[in-house]
């Protein structure tokens, strides 16, 4: 059995949290194949798989932080696919005898075997089917196995389209549309939309997580509380730590939060949908209080005596009980650590260790709107989104040469200045998760374009949250845009160790004066935030001044 402890996926990363998994116990994995998604305090990174084999248990769920070293996963690497008896090592079920299991159970109870044991339904002591399987093992997530049954498809006719061979919920559909892959089940919803033998009113087990929870058919609700307003059922929900914590707040299920957001087939939740869902769940039993408070005043006219103190006590606790809910969802909050906690301890370092000083200033932009306007064509031609930034960026690389000191970084400890000979750009990002700054190096060697292509890739990446670590490190220099949501001048904080940061405002047509008239023309506001340990107030107005003559006229690059 191979113990597969949690590597040190990034430098200086101590503990990180699992994000979500993509095998579940039972599944063949091969090396490399990823097995997790992983947040540490620099970014969310795969867990691959190091050795071939099945899985045999899962040491960590969803939204636990591991510390580096510890074991995550257990994999069975002598372990035969098609043996039987792997798969009750590996935690697979296996039906037991149907005469026991209906006189446990006194109902019906449905147990599942997938991965090549036999689907069994036992009813009052009666076998209701079975599907047969092959002796293959089938790789798909566990919500493609739940549509697979909702559309009465047998997985092992369907050929998956994903990596390793792995069966896709468009797989499943497909085959559902074409007819293929189609077998009997005993799991079809009946005329009424209910399970197959299943009564109205009953109620039906639901594995999800490795918890057993109660599920309520529909026919049910009518005579229950109705909190599971708009619910979903999934096995599986991807969703960014911030929002599981959201949910753990305010105690929602996150497989039960509706979402029309999709990630690699995989549903996808967002904090606003877990605060809407939450919400609805508090509104309906709100009105499930207010309708049993209804019930027992009107008992209580009809005959005083009916009442028993008991059940007005309990009417005013179901009453207070929403209120009480209603009043703490008015505050949430959240683990503070993962990247959110990195970028406060890293504000915090370069706030509080080198004394910021700021340069405010405004570029005419008239030639730059021109150039982008010019290029913009053949850039798309070339399959190339061109922004504004990129012409900043080389317009940076440019100037830096004549002011190495903001090119710089302070080694305290050696007592020594830096000064860099490259020139490697971060550019700040909004994501979800927080500010990210992805790097592209060497923008002084690189044309327009490859450095537009290269920043539009690393933006998109940095906002699903797919950036390799080293993509966020090594930067000279750093560019943040704010006014791309408006605003003109800010104190841009340093991205420590670097001893300059260039903000950019919005940039727009404003009111200038030319040969002592005032005209409309395009500007750009700058704030630059320096170092003063290491650059002089001067040198930052030195470079803004050279800045603006790149942007009024970016022909000046070619120089």
């Amino acid at each position: 059995m191979f113990e597969y402890e949690l590597p040190d996926v990034g430098e200086g990363v101590a503990e990180g949290e699992i994000v979500v998994w993509h095998a579940e116990p039972g599944d063949h994995v091969t090396e490399d194949e990823v097995l997790a998604e992983v947040e540490t305090d620099k970014a969310v990174v795969d867990l691959p798989a190091p050795v071939d084999g099945v899985i045999a248990e899962l040491r960590a769920d969803p939204g636990d932080m591991v510390p580096v070293g510890d074991v995550v996963v257990t994999i069975d690497t002598e372990a035969d696919e098609g043996d039987p008896s792997t798969a009750d090592a590996t935690g697979a079920q296996t039906a037991p005898d149907t005469a026991d299991t209906a006189d446990a159970t006194g109902g019906a109870t449905e147990q599942v075997a997938e991965n090549g044991a036999a689907k069994q339904v036992a009813e009052n002591g009666a076998v209701e089917g079975e599907v047969s399987t092959t002796s293959g093992r089938v790789f798909a997530p566990p919500h493609v196995r739940r549509v697979a049954r909702e559309l009465g498809v047998d997985i092992d006719r369907v050929d998956g389209s994903g990596p390793g061979g792995r069966l896709t919920e468009a797989d499943v559909r497909a085959a559902a549309e074409s007819g293929g892959g189609e077998t009997a089940t005993v799991a079809d919803s009946g005329g009424d939309g209910t399970a197959a033998g299943v009564e109205p009113g009953q109620t039906t087990a639901t594995k999800e997580n490795g918890q057993r929870r109660s599920a309520v058919t529909p026919a049910s609700t009518a005579d229950s509380t109705t909190t599971d307003v708009g619910a979903a059922d999934r096995d599986r929900t991807l969703a960014a730590p911030a929002t599981r914590g959201v949910a753990r707040e305010l105690d929602v299920e996150i497989d039960e939060v509706p979402t029309d957001r999709h990630r690699d087939d995989e549903a996808f939740v967002e904090p606003e949908d877990v605060r809407a869902y939450a919400e609805a769940q508090q509104a309906a039993q709100a009105a499930d209080a207010d309708a049993a408070s209804a019930t027992a005043e009107s008992g209580s006219a009809q005959t005083e005596s009916a009442v028993e103190p008991a059940t007005a006590t309990t009417g005013t606790e179901t009453t207070a009980t929403a209120e009480t809910e209603t009043t703490e969802a008015d505050t949430r909050t959240e683990p503070y650590r993962g990247i959110r906690r990195t970028i406060g301890d890293q504000m915090a370092e370069s706030a509080f260790t080198a004394p910021h000083a700021s340069h405010h200033d405004t570029a005419r932009a008239g030639g730059l709107v021109d150039a982008r306007e010019r290029l913009k064509q053949q850039a798309e031609a070339a399959g190339v989104h061109l922004t504004y930034m990129p012409f900043v960026m080389k317009a940076v690389a440019a100037v830096l040469p004549e002011y190495p000191a903001m090119n710089a970084e302070l080694d305290e400890e050696a007592g020594e200045i830096r000064y860099h000979d490259r020139y490697h750009i971060g550019v700040a990002v909004a994501t979800d998760a927080g500010l990210m700054v992805p790097v592209v190096e060497d923008v002084d060697r690189k044309g327009l374009l490859a450095v537009a292509a290269e920043v539009n890739d690393l933006v998109e990446r940095a906002r699903s949250r797919d950036l390799a670590p080293e993509e966020l490190r090594g930067s000279t220099f750093t560019i943040t845009n704010f006014g791309a949501i408006g605003g003109e001048y800010a104190t841009p904080i340093l991205n420590h160790p670097e001893t300059g940061i260039l903000g950019l405002g919005e940039l727009t047509q404003r009111p200038v004066v030319e040969s002592g008239e005032v005209v409309a023309a395009h500007t750009l506001p700058l704030s630059v935030s320096i170092d003063h340990r290491v650059v002089d107030g001067a040198v930052s107005a030195g470079f803004c001044n050279d800045l603006k003559t790149y942007l009024d006229d970016p022909i000046h690059l070619l120089l």
